[in-house]
Formats: structure tokens, C-alpha cells, sequence
């Protein structure tokens, strides 16, 4: 299956605050389809008999054709295919082998939310006014504008100091590869943020990802040596005297240059 989301592992070490559960019970959270389906499966073992219930009810309403073609879907794990079988729901190549089994993985399996909310505010900068804006800001608004909004929201909300926002930004159906890189590169988003995106294979395959990581200041340090061995001789050259960047990491690079030219 893929890497685990971000999100998703957010609900899964109980991170997630009530109202945030109970948004996602709801179906008003939705991220991809995987990750929608396995937090409302999640949900429905929920400690809170409310949320519990907005779960089952959520999933109820998901149509039983578009539930059955996204559990054939070879990514999806034995274990959330046996959860809907026990509720009536198999895989449709189960029922017809020659059925179409496309399905949006992208987008969620259903969305209660309305759009994403605007940040409106009366400033003449498009950049501080967008800042301000999302400053006034619930929680809920800017938990919703982190997986519906823009890509401007999510350069902003990518350094909130809620985790769950955070986590949010990186679950969105729309996240793009330029943006994940931009945010390996960002000295003021927190740790976290850069431990996932560091350990996520899909996302580090990408070079410009890991140079990103590598020179960043904030990454920690244990992620920046895992992926030193990536880099080209000039960008070790180059981060074995970044002052920037921790002692730990400088050393790791010149020791790396150092292996490299004695196999040579």
C-alpha cells in the first residue's frame, strides 16, 4: 500500500481534537479517498458515541458502487477491505470481474464540506492581506482551507503551529511536487513538517526534495543524514560548509566526500 498519510496518522496517535474528529465524522474533512475511508473506519472505534454515529452515518452515504470500485483498488489494505465486508461492501471485481474499476483516488469518496472560506481582508498587499486573513481564522475554517483552499493558503498554513493544520496542508488532494519542495526548503515551518515529508518515499524521490531537507536548518538532523547519501558531490561540497545547517550534518557530508573520493 502507499506511505501512510499524514493526516491519517494524526487521528491514528490521537492527535486530533474533538472538533476535528467530529469534522471528518462528518465527512466535511475529506482528503483523499484512502485516507477518508480508513479515518471513518478509524472514527467508528471512536471513545465518543456521537462521533461514532456521524461516522457510520457518513459512510452510509457513500454510494455502495463507488465504495465497491475504490476497495478494488489494489492499494487498499486487507484489513480496511475486511472492515466494509463486514458491512455488506466487497470489492466490485468481486461481483462483476469485467466492471470498470476507475475511481478518483485524488478526491474524497464524499464531501459534506461547503468551499473552501476566503481570507478577506482590507490591506492593499495581496501577500500580508492573504496572512491577515487566515489569522482571523477559526480553527475549523483553517483546518478546511488546508485541504480545499489554494495554493497561497497552503504556503501559509503549512507553518501553523496547530500539527493537525500542518498535517492537513500535506494531506490535500492538491499538493503539488513544486509546493512539497518549497516547503523542505522553509526554515519556518516545524519539525514535523519536515520529519514527514522526509519520510515519505514518494516525495524524496524527487532531488530538488532532498537538497531542500538537507540545507534546511530546521530538518532534523537524523532525517538529513538519511538522505546525505543522495546527493551529488557538489551539493555535499556546498553543505559541509553551510554554517547554516548543524555540525552534526557539516561533518556527515565531509565524511561522505571523503568516502567518495577514497572509492574513487
Amino acid at each position: 500500500m502507499k506511505d501512510p498519510t499524514p493526516l491519517l496518522d494524526c487521528f491514528r496517535r490521537g492527535e486530533a481534537a474533538r472538533d476535528v474528529r467530529m469534522l471528518a465524522a462528518e465527512g466535511a474533512l475529506a482528503p483523499r479517498a484512502y485516507e477518508q475511508a480508513a479515518i471513518l473506519v478509524l472514527l467508528l472505534e471512536d471513545a465518543d458515541p456521537e462521533i461514532r454515529r456521524a461516522a457510520d452515518e457518513t459512510l452510509c452515504r457513500i454510494p455502495v458502487e463507488r465504495l465497491g470500485r475504490f476497495l478494488a483498488q489494489s492499494h487498499v489494505p486487507v484489513e480496511l477491505r475486511d472492515r466494509f465486508a463486514a458491512r455488506g461492501i466487497v470489492p466490485l471485481d468481486a461481483i462483476d470481474p469485467a466492471v470498470d474499476l476507475s475511481v478518483d483516488l485524488d478526491g474524497p469518496l464524499i464531501d459534506t464540506a461547503e468551499s473552501a472560506p476566503e481570507s478577506r481582508s482590507a490591506d492593499d498587499d495581496p501577500r500580508r492581506s492573504l496572512v491577515h486573513g487566515i489569522s482571523q481564522m477559526s480553527f475549523t475554517d483553517r483546518l478546511k482551507a488546508a485541504i480545499k483552499g489554494t495554493r497561497e493558503m497552503r504556503a501559509v498554513l503549512i507553518r501553523d503551529t496547530n500539527k493537525t493544520v500542518a498535517a492537513a496542508v500535506l494531506s490535500c488532494p492538491k499538493l503539488t511536487e513544486s509546493e512539497i519542495e518549497a516547503f523542505a526548503r522553509m526554515a519556518n515551518v516545524g519539525e514535523d513538517v519536515l520529519r514527514v515529508i522526509g519520510g515519505n518515499r514518494a516525495w524524496t524521490r524527487h532531488y530538488g526534495v532532498v537538497v531542500g531537507l538537507t540545507r534546511n536548518p530546521k530538518t532534523p538532523v537524523a532525517v538529513a543524514l538519511n538522505l546525505m547519501p543522495r546527493l551529488n558531490a557538489r551539493d555535499l561540497l556546498t553543505l559541509s560548509v553551510d554554517r547554516n545547517v548543524p555540525e552534526a550534518v557539516r561533518k556527515g557530508a565531509r565524511k561522505k566526500l571523503t568516502t567518495g573520493v577514497a572509492r574513487g
